[in-house]
């Protein structure tokens, strides 16, 4: 989901009256148990405009992930920063999250820090989502095909948004949000959720 978050925004983002489109390169660092939840990115599995312009870090420890993370917010020469750390490690705590907060404003790089099976504590993200998996919608062609990704995002925390949930599907390369289908709801493993931002 942060992949098809960042392209929307990169669209939204660039000027429409600019010849060249935006050719930045963007960086996602996974902290090893990132890597181990939910594997590394799959180069032809990513939007075509994006693939090319990867730069992918693996870090050991949370901390280590960290500090790409905010090296990478504070370099203007990329579109954008994705960050995978798994679970709730010591080290990402309000202060940090504070530093990356400050990094963002600062030097105007978005960030998406994607924390996968992690529970809700402090943070100082100006919107802070739970996302699980949805059922997609059947295939026009094929009932036996997978359909177009799909995810239940819930807002819970926001500086300028009232809470709420949404359907998200990701439509002709496109992110469109839907009121929720609580019955279609796919539960990750022991009920939590798959990521919160």
């Amino acid at each position: 989901m942060a992949i098809a978050l960042a392209r929307d925004h990169l669209r939204m983002a660039g000027d429409p009256l600019a010849d060249v489109p935006d050719e930045r390169a963007w960086l996602w660092v996974q902290d090893k148990a990132a890597v181990r939840l939910s594997g590394r990115p799959y180069r032809p599995g990513l939007p075509r405009e994006l693939r090319h312009r990867l730069i992918h870090v693996a870090a050991n420890k949370p901390e280590d992930a960290l500090f790409a993370i905010e090296e990478g917010l504070r370099c203007r020469d990329l579109a954008f920063v994705i960050g995978e750390i798994a679970g709730n490690p010591r080290a990402l705590d309000f202060t940090a999250s504070r530093r990356l907060s400050l990094a963002v404003e600062r030097h105007g790089v978005p960030l998406w820090l994607v924390r996968l099976d992690a529970a809700r504590d402090l943070g100082s993200a100006r919107m802070r989502w739970e996302v699980r998996s949805a059922v997609s919608e059947p295939p026009l062609r094929n009932p036996y095909a997978p359909g177009s990704p799909a995810w239940q995002a819930e807002l819970f925390r926001a500086r300028n948004h009232p809470p709420g949930e949404w359907t998200l599907r990701d439509e002709g390369g496109a992110l469109h949000a839907f009121p929720p289908h609580h019955g279609d709801l796919v539960r990750a493993p022991v009920d939590r959720p798959l990521a919160a931002l």
